[in-house]
């Protein structure tokens, strides 16, 4: 599969530093499947640390467990997409039945399908910082990124990465100019822009990351941090899961299986954060020092958590500045409200 990547002119030693990551997507979308039955889970989540929860959930086969409790045998699948546009055309293609992504894809699919499918998030995955990191020493603010600089995100305008850019904009110039940087950013897999942005020499001089992979670019002297999530935002759940009405309607059973496997998880990670690292080397193949991730992961502004923190500045931010047309009253608009209501924000 090629690499086709607007506003870079020379594309050879970027193709070659960031490999064909896109890969992974073929064959994910290429038919809807049929609406699936109570005891099956479609899973896709994304690349990184935030979502060690599903690592949990997978590795202990925890959605199984919790669905012999319902006296029903779930069939879990997995799969594993780029960026939040690939995830969200899964979710509304009948591909997937929970979708993993950031705030940012989560409240585009909630306002496209309100009133129709009616997507909204099941849960959050955590509070985490994310860091906007770059490899070229002029960069030391998001106003000293010219027209000669590439921001990787994991998809352009929709990822969460792509909103807290377009946040941090209109706060630097105001709202109308919110999408000042959006011609700066490509959509590139945040494995394939840490290891262009640590090689350098290619117009990819930025990357909008998250853990593990903006930890191990900073490893590399020549690359620092431009921007953090939680001087932007405060304390945070950037990244979150989210289904369609029907398929919690239909599969409640299954549903209520995947909820409280969630959050087996979540107090699992939070209380054994060794164990945790563990689980993610494991399931993930992770080619990554165990000490470091356990550093990373034992993170005081971390927090492993099904209750989604913080999520609404960034919706009301959307609306305001024309991004999505509805405007949500509360984080309730957009997250389910189960039989325990999660108290979050």
């Amino acid at each position: 599969m090629s690499l086709s990547i607007p506003f870079i002119p020379r594309l050879g030693k970027l193709a070659t530093a960031i490999g064909l990551g896109f890969s992974l997507l073929a064959g994910s979308l290429v038919a809807p499947a049929a609406a699936q039955a109570e005891g099956q889970i479609r899973i896709a989540e994304q690349f990184g640390i935030v979502y060690l929860l599903l690592n949990v959930v997978r590795d202990q086969n925890l959605i199984e467990k919790h669905g012999k409790q319902e006296g029903i045998d779930i069939q879990v699948d997995w799969t594993q997409l780029s960026g939040g546009a690939a995830v969200n055309d899964a979710l509304l293609s009948g591909s997937i039945d929970i979708a993993g992504a950031g705030v940012g894809p989560l409240l585009t699919i909630w306002d496209r399908t309100h009133g129709r499918q009616n997507v909204k998030a099941v849960a959050s995955l955590g509070n985490f910082p994310y860091y906007l990191v770059s490899n070229n020493p002029k960069v030391k603010t998001i106003a000293d990124f010219t027209e000669k600089d590439r921001i990787a995100v994991p998809a352009v305008g929709v990822s969460v990465q792509s909103r807290f850019l377009q946040y941090a904009a209109a706060k630097q110039w105001g709202d109308q100019e919110f999408n000042r940087l959006d011609k700066y950013t490509i959509a590139v897999p945040h494995p394939d822009a840490t290891a262009a942005l640590i090689a350098g020499g290619t117009e990819l001089t930025g990357h909008f990351s998250n853990p593990p992979f903006q930890d191990q670019a900073l490893e590399n002297p020549n690359v620092h941090v431009v921007l953090n999530t939680y001087d932007l935002l405060g304390p945070n759940s950037p990244t979150v899961l989210f289904a369609t009405e029907k398929f919690r309607n239909d599969n409640p059973k299954t549903y209520k299986a995947f909820v409280e496997a969630l959050a087996e998880a979540a107090e699992f990670a939070q209380n054994d954060k060794g164990a945790a690292a563990d689980t993610y080397i494991r399931v993930t193949k992770a080619k990554i020092d165990r000490a470091a991730l356990l550093k990373i992961i034992d993170n005081p502004q971390f927090e492993f958590s099904v209750t989604p923190k913080n999520t609404y500045p960034l919706a009301e931010f959307l609306y305001r500045v024309g991004a999505i047309k509805n405007k949500p009253q509360s984080w309730k608009d957009y997250f389910f409200q189960d039989a325990k209501p999660l108290q979050g924000s």
